[in-house]
């Protein structure tokens, strides 16, 4: 198994997507997006990305056909197989990207989680399709949290009416929310064990390695690039 957090360095694209930017999606000019790609494959030694258009939603589009060239598939939020080299790929700019691995039935999911995705609790109905389309035990699940906004940074005003009462026990000072503990315990409730949770711990609009849109809105007009978390089964 291959999983893999990108940083915003080593691309072609200009600024404001400079350099690695994965996206489609952001404006930047679609040959540079082809060309980060492609150095992304090269450097993880896949030669297929499935990705999608990504809404904030909840849906999980699950790869069983045979996927043998670059694939990006509208309205989705999480992608699931179980072939073999094919890299799920979650563009991401403080949003969380969650990967999941079941090493017994040799399946794996990737999640794009921001807050509209936390309160939909796009991860437990994630793990209720490997549960249901695989057989996956919960248990079995290996659970990763990439780079994204940390409780330093996770302003939200509105939180009285867009968050559900459960997300005030993660409330870190006025307005400010711990979103990796949200998706820890929303991991948990799905039945993953604790002690197969990584949180990589850093936050995207702190670290100027990564892109961000919390930071480029500060700071510019709100328009940056977006990093990639990719997981795929290896042979």
């Amino acid at each position: 198994m291959i999983r893999f957090s990108s940083t915003r360095h080593g691309g072609v694209s200009v600024p404001p997507f400079a350099s690695l930017n994965c996206s489609y999606g952001v404006g930047d000019q679609p040959l540079a997006v082809a060309e980060n790609r492609g150095r992304l494959k090269k450097e993880l030694g896949l030669s297929v990305l499935l990705s999608a258009r990504q809404t904030h939603g909840s849906v999980c589009f699950v790869a069983e056909e045979r996927i043998t060239e670059d694939l990006e598939v509208d309205g989705f939020d999480a992608l699931m197989t179980s072939q073999v080299g094919v890299g799920l790929m979650i563009q991401q700019a403080d949003c969380q990207a969650v990967t999941l691995y079941d090493p017994v039935c040799s399946v794996i999911a990737a999640i794009h989680s921001g807050w509209q995705g936390s309160v939909l609790d796009i991860i437990g109905k994630t793990v209720q399709v490997m549960t249901d389309r695989y057989n996956v035990s919960p248990e079995d699940i290996q659970a990763y949290i990439s780079p994204s906004l940390g409780p330093c940074c996770a302003e939200f005003v509105n939180y009285l009416v867009e968050f559900p009462p459960s997300f005030l026990d993660f409330q870190v000072k006025e307005k400010y929310f711990d979103f990796w503990q949200i998706s820890r315990m929303q991991l948990m409730q799905a039945g993953v064990e604790e002690k197969q949770i990584e949180i990589a711990g850093c936050c995207t609009s702190c670290s100027t390695d990564h892109f961000s849109y919390r930071r480029s809105c500060r700071e510019e007009d709100g328009r940056t690039g977006r990093c990639a978390t990719v997981i795929a089964l290896t042979s």
